[in-house]
């Protein structure tokens, strides 16, 4: 029997795992400052003493505050992917996508406060307006990656893949600066879906799809 690809890799050291472990506090904490007193209020000293780690330290990770949120975005992309991944093949390709995105917001945060907190943060904070368009891109190329391969139209799959992710995420951000009008109050994932059935009424497909998302 052929080894699992994963045997042949190399297991980290304890040295790299308990600096992945502070990294990854890092950035929790950093993320909880900068979504309960600002981005730009929050200093790089809160973050190290409640990372409880030294001002040099947290610069040999993150050379900047920004690097800190870009490394959380990336998470999230890994997360997206992954879903749409999980993802039967003979569900409709729209459909994955917008599983994916359903099955991404329990990955946000915790609970819905802190999940509205850092969904205010990354889309309405001035200065991270590049973190955000970069975190999108990235988006972009994993959801285009991943229907690609679900699209059996080869001439044309890769442009209707691309065409497919941008609006995904149209829809997805939509819903978003929705939640962030309504202050957070209702739940994401419905409005998501209610945001999703609106595109497909103005624009429904000519194969009549019916848009469905399992939760």
């Amino acid at each position: 029997m052929k080894p699992d690809a994963s045997e042949d890799q190399p297991k980290p050291g304890l040295r790299e795992r308990k600096q992945g472990r502070v990294r990854a506090t890092v950035i929790a904490e950093a993320m909880h400052l900068f979504s309960a007193q600002g981005y730009d209020q929050t200093t790089v000293d809160e973050i190290a003493d409640a990372a409880r780690i030294s001002r040099r330290t947290l610069f040999r990770m993150f050379a900047t505050k920004g690097d800190i949120v870009l490394a959380w975005t990336r998470g999230m992309t890994q997360s997206l992917s992954d879903a749409l991944a999980a993802c039967t093949l003979d569900m409709h390709p729209a459909d994955a996508m917008m599983h994916a995105f359903t099955a991404l917001v329990p990955q946000i945060a915790e609970n819905r406060k802190d999940t509205y907190a850092f969904v205010f943060l990354i889309e309405k904070t001035p200065s991270l307006q590049t973190v955000s368009f970069q975190k999108y891109a990235k988006w972009e190329d994993c959801l285009a990656e991943g229907l690609a391969k679900r699209m059996t139209d080869r001439k044309s799959r890769r442009a209707a893949a691309r065409l497919m992710a941008r609006g995904g995420i149209a829809i997805f951000r939509t819903a978003l600066d929705e939640w962030i009008r309504l202050k957070g109050r209702p739940a994401l994932v419905p409005l998501l879906q209610k945001t999703y059935e609106l595109q497909s009424a103005l624009w429904p497909t000519s194969a009549g799809h019916e848009p469905v998302i399992a939760v």
